[in-house]
């Protein structure tokens, strides 16, 4: 078991990570070793190493635009040369702001080839969050989507740090004359804006191509450098950015590599449809896809018809993806008429993964689906099903290779969880991050003794299955008791008309708090809100029942697929007002 280990409650601190028992490792396919050597080198490398054993693979494909790994090697040293003529250099953070594209592949494994610090934006973000986070991290260069650049103008009197704005469009990536006619579309559209000619920014193509491809030489230390500035609710529920260094980023990549035995260097496609700018997207994408010397496919649009067209026509063999984006496959009209063969591995993370939903997408692709869990916090993978092994319905799976985990007290992680309880999660291991930006506080509180303190509350069974059962801060106090809302979800979810639900607390006179139910069903499933409680009266205690259900066409998400509990309260407090 997992909680049989010696404690330190007594001196004060966690348990030493070494002594801590990882049964889960027994459940390990034959082939996935359980520690590696991650090779302490940037993260430039892994597009060198590949470059140079593959120099014709196509790297990248883009709506129909394809660049080798000697074309993109060339583009990056070139794009790294007029970033260092504008004066950027080591340490400097450098934002950028842009979709699943080739322009996004190219300027952050640009600025990591400077040394320099990439700080991951959602370019779909409004005024007030850009000026945050580009301020937060006093970024001096940009490098934006044009539909973003008008938001930029706006805010320059609150981000006085930037001092060069590089500019791109999705028709820049683009053959002619696709990419007029892309153009076109986006301004009629708005998904594009047209940027004068005086306007006070730099054409990224241009910088490309009057640049030669010799960058300064930069002497980088992975353990010790930043790689990545990466914006997230933090552990803790504030705006902070998350500090993920070169070996961070590597060796995460490497553990999901190992994790799927049957990876083939050089012959796979990953369809990168999980944003790249999100953790999860740039390990299981970007990182997952250079180590393996695969071909990326981006795609900047992540619904399902967008999709089913992409896996037709382009072939992947590779699909990271969310919950959300697996139950649409599995429900699309036409899905019938897509040939979905090429599939060998489908990944999904962020939220709870339905049996029903595992179920019919790969009977639909013939692919192994495997459910896991991470944070960003933690390079973004910690945990997954064995893809050649045991899968648990309703588990995140076991740790990968070198990472060490351990319940601990919700109230005092000193102490250990209850045995067979619930307890907050805590995890070592090389993916770790560094800290947090400028917030010692937060990261004092959240890397405690060489833990990382998730705020997420899991179980464990005998064979180091972990399964996740809510955050800390969402835990719903009914009278003096406590509901975990993945539990309560979970038994929604096995009512053959409920395809996605989740649960938050909302205010209730007697006791505090009552659990309520939002309830998105499958497509031509009818039934009642008194036939679904009827149905969990079966399973659940009843302070755990939820008191009332919302149908809803859909739930609100974050990018990385995960369901914004918070945002259902606080729709529900708003409604009630």
């Amino acid at each position: 078991m997992v909680h049989d280990h010696v404690d330190d409650a007594g001196s004060g601190r966690l348990p030493d990570p070494a002594q801590v028992p990882c049964p889960w490792r027994d459940s390990y396919s034959p082939e996935v070793p359980t520690t590696y050597p991650y090779p302490p080198v940037p993260l430039t490398r892994l597009l060198d190493d590949a470059a140079i054993d593959f120099p014709h693979n196509e790297a990248v494909r883009f709506r129909g635009a394809s660049v080798t790994y000697r074309q993109l090697l060339d583009r990056v040293d070139r794009f790294a040369s007029a970033l260092a003529s504008l004066g950027a250099g080591q340490g400097e953070r450098i934002g950028v702001l842009l979709p699943n594209c080739p322009q996004h592949v190219v300027a952050v494994l640009a600025a990591w080839r400077l040394g320099a610090i990439v700080v991951e934006i959602n370019p779909g973000h409004d005024e007030e969050q850009l000026a945050h986070q580009l301020s937060d991290a006093s970024c001096r260069v940009v490098v934006c989507l044009d539909s973003a650049y008008p938001r930029l103008a706006q805010i320059a009197d609150r981000t006085p740090s930037i001092t060069e704005v590089i500019v791109t469009g999705l028709h820049n990536a683009l053959p002619f004359p696709k990419n007029r006619l892309v153009a076109l579309r986006g301004r009629w559209d708005a998904t594009s804006h047209k940027i004068v000619a005086d306007a006070p920014a730099w054409r990224l193509d241009d910088l490309i191509k009057q640049s030669p491809p010799a960058p300064p030489p930069v002497e980088i230390d992975p353990v010790e450098d930043v790689a990545v500035l990466l914006y997230t609710g933090g552990t803790g529920g504030s705006r902070t950015a998350t500090m993920l260094t070169h070996a961070n980023v590597v060796a995460n990549a490497f553990q999901v590599r190992l994790w799927l035995p049957d990876i083939r260097t050089g012959a796979e496609n990953v369809l990168c449809g999980v944003p790249l700018f999100h953790a999860y997207g740039m390990i299981t994408g970007l990182g997952l896809g250079l180590l393996s010397a695969a071909t990326l496919t981006l795609q900047s649009d992540v619904d399902a018809a967008t999709t089913l067209a992409t896996i037709n026509k382009h072939r992947p063999t590779i699909l990271p993806g969310t919950p959300a984006l697996y139950l649409a496959l599995s429900e699309a009209e036409d899905v019938d008429a897509h040939d979905l063969s090429s599939l060998r591995v489908l990944l999904s993370w962020g939220a709870p993964l339905g049996v029903e939903v595992a179920t019919a997408v790969e009977r639909l692709t013939g692919a192994r689906l495997r459910q896991g869990y991470g944070l960003t916090e933690a390079g973004a993978v910690t945990h997954a099903n064995p893809v050649s092994g045991k899968a648990k319905a309703g588990s995140v799976g076991v740790p990968l290779p070198d990472t060490v985990c351990t319940l601990r007290d919700v109230d005092d992680p000193r102490r250990p969880a209850p045995q067979g309880e619930p307890g907050e999660l805590a995890i070592a291991g090389p993916q770790v991050m560094a800290g947090y930006w400028n917030r010692p506080a937060d990261t004092a509180a959240t890397l405690v003794d060489g833990w990382l303190l998730t705020g997420d509350l899991a179980t464990v069974d005998d064979e180091g299955y972990f399964s996740i059962v809510g955050r800390k801060q969402e835990l719903i106090p009914v009278g003096d008791r406590s509901v975990y809302p993945s539990e309560v979800e979970a038994v929604l979810c096995q009512h053959p008309a409920v395809g996605q639900a989740a649960v938050a607390g909302v205010p209730d006179e007697c006791r505090g708090h009552k659990v309520k139910a939002y309830v998105v069903c499958h497509q031509g499933a009818e039934v009642t809100d008194d036939e679904i409680l009827a149905f969990v009266a079966q399973q659940l205690a009843p302070y755990k029942l939820p008191r009332h259900i919302e149908f809803r066409a859909e739930l609100p998400r974050d990018v990385a697929g995960r369901t914004l509990r918070r945002q259902l309260s606080a729709e529900t407090d708003r409604a009630a007002a």
